[in-house]
């Protein structure tokens, strides 16, 4: 039987929430596997959609996964890092873009709707812009907890698949900062253009994410330090949806740069952290590749995009829908009729 999911109260406790992450039910995968042979195809002819069959039903822990009620959720925050200049937008823009969800105006909006996705919003800690990462931890403990405990409660348990998306004028600034210190490489490797800098504000970014490594040099060999240190209130919530999806055997689709780096910590902490996701698409944010093969990930789209907002993950919605009505509604070799290979 999987592990209780309980909010953890203190860091302890959510490091044992991480340590006894629940595994998949290898009984249903084994199932899948079995009935797949049976179906009129050649062997393995569906490529990915196959495997995408079988990584629902384990999680799911089920040989016939669903994929009916999906929920796309948005996770908004604010950084103190905007205020050394990394991006030229206002921070109200974040505010200003909820509204544009809960109005039904952005990409996300439409993507979700032609998707047939249950959409939610949430401005974690009231957009409270967090503590600038180049002078002090950007988030002191109650409040990353608080934030991360956000993200379990925002998921739902008669949910079938959850896509995780962001939204926060200055969060590519604070993914490329937690990736750096979990992989190394420095702001040169990780920093991109974000929300449209040039040359030189890609320079100035990558030099503010290397101040704030130097200022919290002593905590970065710790995954949820180098969160709470580096993130921001929705990469948090981000993390924590991650692992109550787990915990409620609900399989989940990752979207861009930023909501890849917030899961990110949880590879580390657990050998099989991230096996419930998979990574929708590769962004065109610079360091979206580097992060995809540092955590194994293969995106399952490659569409150029780096809009964030949950839209590359609601993209691919069909194709777990697909993998998923390929399995339970194809027919054997045996109800159709067809013979099978000699």
């Amino acid at each position: 039987m999987p592990s209780r999911l309980s909010f953890p109260r203190d860091m302890a406790a959510l490091r044992q929430l991480c340590r006894d992450l629940p595994p998949p039910d290898m009984t249903a995968d084994a199932a899948i596997a079995d009935h797949d042979s049976q179906l009129t195809k050649p062997p393995g002819s569906l490529g990915r959609l196959e495997e995408l069959a079988r990584w629902a039903g384990r999680w799911q822990h089920t040989d016939r996964p669903r994929a009916e009620r999906v929920d796309i959720i948005v996770f908004a925050g604010n950084h103190g890092v905007t205020a050394q200049g990394v991006t030229p937008w206002p921070v109200d823009v974040t505010r200003q873009m909820l509204e544009n969800f809960r109005n039904g105006g952005a990409a996300i909006n439409q993507i979700a709707r032609i998707s047939a996705a249950r959409l939610h919003v949430v401005d974690v800690e009231a957009l409270r812009p967090t503590a600038d990462m180049t002078r002090t931890p950007a988030m002191d403990e109650p409040t990353f907890l608080r934030a991360l405990t956000t993200g379990m409660q925002a998921v739902r348990t008669d949910t079938d698949l959850l896509c995780l998306g962001e939204m926060g004028i200055g969060n590519s600034t604070a993914a490329s900062a937690v990736c750096a210190a979990l992989f190394g490489g420095g702001g040169a490797k990780w920093a991109g253009r974000g929300t449209g800098l040039d040359d030189a504000g890609v320079r100035h970014k990558a030099a503010v994410i290397d101040r704030a490594l130097a200022c919290h040099d002593g905590h970065l060999s710790d995954p949820l330090a180098i969160l709470r240190h580096l993130g921001g209130h929705e990469l948090a919530a981000i993390m924590g949806a991650v692992i109550a999806a787990r915990y409620r055997n609900i399989p989940v689709l990752l979207d861009g740069f930023i909501c890849t780096a917030a899961a990110a910590p949880l590879a580390l902490l657990h050998p099989s952290g991230l096996a419930h996701t998979r990574l929708s698409h590769c962004s065109a944010e610079g360091g979206h590749a580097h992060l995809a093969v540092a955590l194994g990930l293969s995106p399952l789209l490659d569409l150029g995009l780096r809009l964030g907002e949950g839209s590359g993950a609601g993209l691919a919605i069909p194709l777990v829908r697909s993998a998923i009505a390929c399995l339970c509604g194809m027919a054997t070799f045996a109800q159709a009729r067809v013979s099978e290979k000699e």
